[in-house]
């Protein structure tokens, strides 16, 4: 079992009646509400945690791509990345991932995440992202019929160029290059590749086909993912893929504490911070031929598994703070309830990498801080034997056997 530290990285100051009075967090919120000295305090709060989390053996430090939105300011995840790479010593860097269809030309991305690669020693996580309409359609002006198009053709150039032993011309429909012959090359021979998505049945085709990482980064928990999860493995049982877990990637929000009590107490202002204060606006959310006919019905059929009142309710912030818990939006209680769940969770799901939040919204910085000393210390170490049985060749080696390295050494005599 592993385990990524996720940055979501919020703005984490923010007027109580933001997310009612916005348009959408995401493509128009209004720049007045970006206090520059705030976001610069809340990058270096990321940063804090995250070497923290290295200093625990996260198995990874997750960075995404996003643009013009109060729910994640990482318009560059690989800026944070590099500081990363050169900052901590233990986790992976996990890019899930770089918006490859918003690069002109994608080559970029090839050249940036082999630095990040070396400049690790070797501890690059290569996720590629198709995108949200929010960001591809509507921030940066990509045509939504397009999207899938333009991401393939820069993937399989990227994938080229880390592996080719000579320059070469590539004559794409979207991208023509004369001279392709990047420096540097990754450390890795084969960098891990993760692909999130969010149940479209064309992103399963692609990752069975490349035998990838799937990632549902999704934070409406267990109870409404369960019906994605299992239609992704019943999808790749059924076109012969590989079923080992640690092709599942799947988010968690976390909330760790002394006491059920204490859980509460800590935890539930930040999470009604962040469920009400993220709108998005429908119009930015559908926009015609983003998605297929057939992923349009998929996700049709499975958004029954939540009722539409419990969903609004979770979104207004409105759940009680175990209504959450019992819905799967958090995992919260004390460290033997937390993993307890989490067993639970990622058996039921056959999730073999577990994307943890331990940051959401406004929480403060020593709670989060107590959140992933908890978590690291007391939980994950419990969790290390599940699918043990399976090779994982979507982590990178050598922090697979950092991590082994410290099993081993800080066992009780």
């Amino acid at each position: 079992m592993k385990f990524h530290w996720f940055a979501q990285e919020y703005l984490t100051r923010l007027p109580e009646d933001y997310g009612q009075t916005v348009h959408s967090s995401w493509v128009d919120p209004p720049i007045a509400y970006a206090d520059p000295a705030q976001v610069g305090e809340d990058y270096h709060m990321y940063i804090r945690l995250m070497q923290q989390a290295d200093e625990l053996f996260w198995d990874s430090l997750l960075l995404n791509e996003h643009h013009q939105t109060s729910l994640a300011m990482t318009p560059s995840p690989n800026l944070i990345a590099a500081i990363l790479a050169a900052t901590t010593k233990n986790s992976a860097i996990a890019l899930c991932g770089n918006s490859l269809a918003l690069y002109n030309p994608p080559i970029r991305v090839a050249e940036e995440i082999a630095m990040l690669d070396c400049i690790s020693g070797g501890r690059i996580i290569a996720g590629i992202v198709f995108g949200t309409p929010m960001d591809t359609a509507f921030c940066y002006g990509v045509p939504p019929v397009e999207l899938r198009e333009r991401f393939h053709e820069a993937r399989e150039l990227i994938q080229r160029a880390w592996k080719a032993d000579e320059p070469f011309a590539f004559n794409g429909k979207y991208t023509k290059l004369r001279y392709v012959n990047p420096w540097p090359r990754p450390v890795q021979e084969n960098l891990p590749i993760w692909i999130p998505g969010s149940g479209s049945v064309e992103t399963w085709s692609v990752v069975n086909e490349y035998d990838y990482c799937y990632g549902y980064l999704s934070f409406s928990g267990k109870q409404s993912a369960t019906p994605i999860v299992n239609g992704f493995w019943e999808y790749t049982e059924a076109n012969g893929g590989n079923m080992n877990p640690n092709r599942m990637a799947f988010t968690q929000i976390i909330c760790c504490a002394d006491s059920d009590e204490e859980a509460e107490a800590q935890y539930y202002d930040a999470i009604k911070y962040f469920y009400r204060q993220n709108p998005v606006a429908l119009e930015y959310a559908t926009p015609p031929g983003y998605n297929t006919i057939a992923s349009m019905r998929a996700m049709t059929d499975r958004s029954k598994s939540i009722s539409n009142e419990q969903r609004l309710k979770a979104s207004r912030g409105e759940l009680s703070f175990w209504e959450y818990d019992e819905l799967g939006y958090i995992i919260a209680g004390t460290p033997e309830r937390v993993e307890q769940r989490v067993r639970e969770l990622v058996t039921d799901l056959r999730i073999g990498q577990l994307i943890t939040c331990m940051h959401l919204g406004n929480l403060p910085e020593e709670v989060a801080a107590k959140n992933n000393h908890l978590f690291g210390t007391q939980v994950a170490p419990k969790l290390r034997d599940i699918w043990a049985e399976y090779e994982d060749n979507w982590t990178p080696k050598v922090t697979q056997e950092r991590a082994k390295t410290h099993q081993l050494t800080s066992q009780p005599v």
